[in-house]
Parts: structure tokens; sequence; C-alpha cells
């Protein structure tokens, strides 16, 4: 259910601005994504699982606040991570 830190570290090469970028928020919502890809898949097999179905909408409202600061910020940036992440508008 959780993300591997050889997937994590993927993630942050292939999103980060900059060398020693861990911390942007392209970088958090990639790493939200694959975490809720993965609750999801959990989700629907476990369908009584109510725990984990709440920690879910908890990550999807996270990435969403980070999405919306980043469309408030740059416009740009936003359009492409979501291409990049094949997330809906």
């Amino acid at each position: 259910m959780s993300i591997t830190a050889e997937r994590k570290r993927e993630l942050i090469k292939e999103l980060a601005l900059h060398e020693k970028d861990v911390g942007s928020s392209e970088v958090q919502v990639a790493i939200l994504t694959e975490r809720i890809r993965n609750l999801t898949d959990h989700v629907g097999i476990h369908k009584k699982d109510f725990h984990t179905r709440r920690g879910l909408l908890a990550l999807v409202s996270k990435r969403r606040r980070l999405l919306d600061y980043l469309k408030k910020v740059s416009k740009v940036r936003y359009l492409d991570l979501i291409k990049r992440l094949g997330l809906r508008k």
C-alpha cells in the first residue's frame, strides 16, 4: 500500500525543479498521486476497510490543496504537472 523508497526517488528525480529539490509542490503531488493510486486499488479489493478509505480521502484533499496552490502560483507548471501525471483538471 505504501510507496517504496526506490519509486519515491524515481518520482523526485523525474519532477524535481533543481538537483536538490525534494519538497516542491510538483514532487509532493506526484508522491501523493502514487499513494492514492495504491490505496485506490486496496479499497477496491477491501470494500469494508473504512479506515483506509478515510485516509485516502484525506490524501485526495491534500493533493487538491497543493494543486490549487500550484495553479494560483504558476498556471504553466500546474498544467504541465497534471498532464504528466494524467490527472483531470
